[in-house]
């Protein structure tokens, strides 16, 4: 099955997830239609603060502008199956809860809930308020996904890059897509 998906890239710390699953999802060409990408002016700083580089321009993906509400994932009818929010800022989170659209991503998630599609947020946050608890609880109700970048050591990761795919392999595993990862037990 080809996948249509949206990548968005919010200015919370956690780059590295958003690196990750851009490379992967290049990997899994052959089962990826098409990737939308859209990067707020913020992630755009923490990329290049915390990976030192702007590496992000490098992949082949379509990438959108932040307000820009003619992309084809704007809109219910373009039949993007999944959109994944690496990093998920705590701002992008209560304004997907609310039903904010107020830029492309939040228009973007606002689609996808209310076609009922895969929305998989991966929250970068800690400690959280019940603030962020009550908006966690909004958008699992409306049928997203809450996917806290808390990485698992069972694989025994042995750099940083292998630490954070063991987040971006679950999340790429719960949108479906087929790939070879470090199973339990296995």
């Amino acid at each position: 099955m080809m996948s249509k998906i949206i990548v968005a890239i919010t200015g919370a710390s956690g780059s590295i997830y958003a690196k990750i699953l851009l490379d992967k999802l290049t990997l899994l060409k052959d089962q990826v239609e098409e990737v939308g990408v859209v990067m707020s002016d913020n992630a755009k700083d923490v990329w290049k603060f915390e990976l030192g580089d702007e590496s992000y321009n490098d992949y082949s993906f379509k990438f959108y502008q932040k307000n820009d509400f003619m992309a084809p994932f704007a809109s219910g009818s373009a039949k993007f199956e999944t959109m994944i929010v690496a990093p998920c800022s705590m701002g992008t989170l209560a304004r997907i809860a609310q039903g904010t659209s107020s830029d492309l991503t939040t228009r973007a998630a606002d689609v996808i809930l209310k076609e009922r599609r895969k929305l998989i947020l991966i929250t970068r946050e800690t400690p959280l308020s019940l603030i962020h608890i009550n908006n966690m609880q909004a958008v699992t109700q409306a049928g997203g996904i809450v996917c806290p970048a808390s990485p698992s050591f069972y694989s025994r990761p042995a750099t940083f890059e292998e630490l954070a795919a063991t987040v971006i392999d679950r999340v790429l595993d719960m949108a479906g897509f087929d790939l070879q990862t470090y199973r339990w037990g296995k």
